[in-house]
């Protein structure tokens, strides 16, 4: 068990420990009106600042001015906003940007906004002249609680989600949990998928809490969303110093994959964008509950709790079988492109009990097609 560190509703910070490239996070309120969180960690006062069209005049425009206003240098790149967009010709937008304006090695990256904005921006600072700092500054709760800390970046392919991509680490995490005011609710709901995911993998006392809780977060009550996000990344951050890479032959990182299977195929399937990907996750967790149960390692009054929780958010629990393209051979397809997957055999994280998860590399592609249409 990963002890939680005591918390307030102050600006909090922990470290993600990896030697020499070992970074903070910090949690809390109103922290892009401060540029003195950012600027220690710029080699040189000149920042690309990678956001999209719609976060620009919410939160780009303002954190511009307050970065100008410390004598630093900034360039905005404002994207189009959608997972749709996250890809090869949108990734060459922000190469070009880089090159018009001769960009160097010092220049920093900051990627404004969530999870596609992330991604993208830490890809391209990770290939652009073999690596450029960057810093990740996530607006919604998906990307405060997880896509931002750990260093995976990627873009998708029309084959398969996050299948071009890399491990680079940014320099330093900002997560202001002001900007989750503006975060639309089914935006929102789709963080709470991955806050539900580290209760589920890690922490049955923070499974609970959450069961407690839930409305306060629904309600987005500031003491409840800061623990939220804060024992969220405490748990990641441990398990990403332990197994940076995913390496670990047993558990280690892979164990923060839980539903991803399953939802990085429903989100290729359905195509990207019509689900959101805290949506699919969420399903593919439910569906990994109910795989577990199948298998004789889990209750079914933990899947009962499971499944439960999640609609409490708002979150689907159940296959979109209204939908033509799903069904078992097309997602069993996808999820035998998962990167997880090793000499063809998929990889499955699958649960215990609530608070416990394990990897499981043996299961026939069969036994999976079985149960994905018993779900139909």
């Amino acid at each position: 068990m990963i002890k939680p560190a005591p918390i307030s509703i102050e600006t909090q910070r922990l470290t993600v420990s990896l030697a020499e490239r070992t970074y903070p996070i910090l949690i809390g309120q109103g922290l892009l009106a401060n540029a003195a969180l950012l600027t220690p960690y710029l080699p040189q006062p000149r920042v690309m600042l990678v956001t999209n069209e719609t976060l620009w005049p919410l939160f780009g425009q303002t954190l511009a001015t307050t970065l100008t206003n410390a004598s630093v240098n900034v360039t905005p790149i404002i994207l189009p906003d959608g997972e749709v967009y996250k890809d090869g010709t949108t990734l060459n937008k922000i190469y070009d940007a880089l090159l018009e304006q001769s960009s160097d090695r010092k220049t920093t990256l900051l990627a404004l906004g969530g999870g596609v904005i992330g991604d993208i921006t830490g890809f391209a600072a990770a290939t652009y002249q073999r690596g450029v700092p960057f810093i990740q500054i996530p607006t919604t709760l998906l990307a405060q609680v997880d896509s931002s800390v750990g260093g995976k970046t990627a873009i998708n392919h029309q084959r398969g989600k996050n299948m071009i991509g890399a491990f680079y680490q940014p320099q330093l995490v900002l997560a202001d949990t002001d900007a989750l005011k503006t975060l639309p609710d089914r935006e929102y709901r789709s963080g709470l998928a991955e806050v539900i995911k580290y209760g589920l993998i890690l922490d049955r006392p923070f499974f609970s809490w959450l069961e407690t809780n839930m409305d306060r977060l629904l309600q987005r009550d500031a003491a409840a969303l800061t623990h939220a996000v804060h024992r969220s990344c405490e748990l990641k951050a441990a398990v990403v110093a332990a197994d940076e890479r995913e390496t670990a032959k047993e558990g280690g990182r892979a164990l923060l994959n839980l539903g991803h299977t399953f939802g990085h195929a429903i989100e290729t399937a359905l195509g990207y964008g019509t689900w959101l990907h805290g949506e699919a996750v969420a399903c593919g967790m439910v569906l990994a509950a109910q795989f577990s149960q199948q298998l004789g390692d889990l209750s079914t009054a933990d899947v009962e709790q499971a499944r439960q929780l999640i609609h409490d958010a708002g979150l689907p629990t159940a296959l979109p079988i209204e939908h033509a393209k799903i069904s078992a051979d097309i997602l069993l397809q996808h999820m035998g492109r998962d990167k997880k997957n090793e000499a063809g055999t998929i990889k499955l994280i699958l649960l215990k009990s609530i608070g416990e998860a394990y990897v499981n590399a043996s299961i026939e592609a069969e036994q999976i097609h079985a149960f994905l249409a018993s779900r139909q």
